[in-house]
């Protein structure tokens, strides 16, 4: 019978491992920054100060921070948001950041712009999909995308951007539910809304009263509306609300155009929300092309609501 190639192992002895005092150690994690408990009744910012200074909860404080030291220098507190962000109900929440003046633009894709316009015209949006695909009807309804058509002839005949255009559709068709609307409010607010389209990915470009060529025309022109903004950037701060590859890559091009323009972006923050980590924002957004990047995990109808609340105490002291 053979036996093994090599040698047998003797056991280490243990006893000459080296060891050292418990109270010389430097640690990672110490009492003074464990939680502390709220009664119902106290105040938001007892709350904020009660969650531990550890970990996700210290990032949502540090990145308050940034955007309130923005905000008072009069730096630019951009938002570039998913679609996901209005189907889970948090217009309101934008909208409220913008008519306090904190978000000075907002950048959303093709599908965050037919979900405002759905929401602001019959209160309601997100069709059920698997329902609707076996007949061929889903995304085909016509309102929609014929507002499409009459946003992009009025950036054409106007010169405008797509999302301006939109909003002062909304607004002025004084749709049942705009008040909603972060296209009509921030048009309200003469804050910039730019929506970057990809053509096939959204359900109007199905439709036959659809415009691309238009559409583009108009989508590139809130790219470069997007550019121009870059330079109010420097110590400022980009938000990715869960968008995983669409504004990411904007912000990429975006940022670069600012480099080849000569446009400083010292000291920019970039931050991404988001349910679980995605490579683009990741790399894109907190990576590489900025002085401090922040991520935070979590549902964006917690996070959202955390961090605008973490902003106003921030401001209020």
């Amino acid at each position: 019978m053979s036996q093994s190639a090599g040698p047998f192992l003797d056991p280490v002895d243990l006893g000459k491992v080296r060891t050292y005092p418990l109270s010389s150690r430097e640690n990672l994690v110490h009492v003074r920054d464990f939680a502390q408990l709220t009664e119902p009744g106290q105040s938001a910012a007892d709350f904020l100060n009660s969650l531990p200074n550890i970990l996700a909860a210290k990032d949502l404080r540090r990145l308050a921070g940034r955007i309130a030291e923005a905000h008072r220098r009069g730096a630019l507190v951009a938002l570039a948001m998913g679609a996901h962000v209005i189907k889970c109900g948090l217009s309101p929440v934008v909208n409220d950041l913008i008519d306090r003046g904190i978000l000075g633009l907002v950048a959303m894709n093709g599908a965050g712009a037919i979900h405002d316009y759905e929401v602001a015209r019959i209160g309601a949006t997100s069709e059920d999909v698997a329902g609707a695909l076996p007949e061929g009807r889903f995304g085909l309804a016509d309102e929609t995308a014929q507002a499409f058509r009459r946003a992009a002839e009025v950036a054409q005949a106007k010169g405008l951007g797509l999302g301006q255009a939109f909003g002062e559709l909304i607004e002025k068709e004084e749709l049942p539910h705009r008040e909603v609307s972060i296209l009509a409010g921030a048009w309200r607010r003469k804050v910039p809304v730019t929506v970057h389209v990809a053509v096939g990915a959204d359900i109007v470009h199905m439709h036959p009263a659809f415009p691309a060529g238009l559409v583009a025309e108009a989508s590139h022109r809130d790219f470069r509306v997007l550019c121009a903004a870059m330079g109010r950037l420097a110590g400022g701060v980009w938000l990715n609300v869960g968008s995983a590859v669409m504004l990411p890559e904007v912000f990429l091009k975006a940022v670069n155009v600012a480099h080849n323009l000569g446009q400083g972006l010292e000291g920019l923050v970039a931050a991404n929300l988001d349910m679980i980590p995605q490579y683009r924002a990741q790399t894109n957004v907190v990576g590489r092309p900025v002085a401090e990047g922040i991520t935070l995990l979590g549902r964006h109808e917690f996070l959202l609501p955390l961090l605008r609340l973490a902003v106003l105490v921030e401001l209020a002291h």
